[in-house]
């Protein structure tokens, strides 16, 4: 998962991108990310928390939401995945279909050039 979010720094609306999200918190990352044990509010799109921040290691850190999300709140904010096309793996098929005459043609020439 990879989305857009923001967090609030100091009052300031930060972008961040959103690397996981559940009913208990996100993992954002980030050039700037509040400090461990920062109280923070979480945004994406009409979704509006207030955080604490758990853990931050280097660019990452990990919020956990003061009210837990419900099941269609996370959904809603996880697009469908895309279907995946079915792969159909076949052996040509050599007798499958009768010659054409060119074809029957080509084969004798073919046999009598290797003798």
């Amino acid at each position: 998962m990879l989305f857009a979010a923001t967090i609030q720094i100091g009052g300031q609306l930060v972008p961040v991108k959103l690397r996981n999200l559940s009913q208990e918190g996100a993992l954002v990352e980030a050039d700037r990310l509040p400090s461990e044990g920062d109280t923070t509010y979480f945004e994406r799109n009409d979704l509006r928390l207030k955080a604490q921040v758990v853990w931050v290691q280097g660019r990452y850190a990990g919020v956990a939401f003061d009210e837990r999300l419900k099941p269609e709140q996370v959904l809603r904010h996880v697009p469908k995945p895309k279907a995946r096309s079915q792969v159909r793996f076949m052996r040509p098929c050599l007798a499958c279909r009768p010659l054409t005459d060119y074809e029957r043609r080509m084969v004798k020439r073919w046999m009598s050039l290797l003798g």
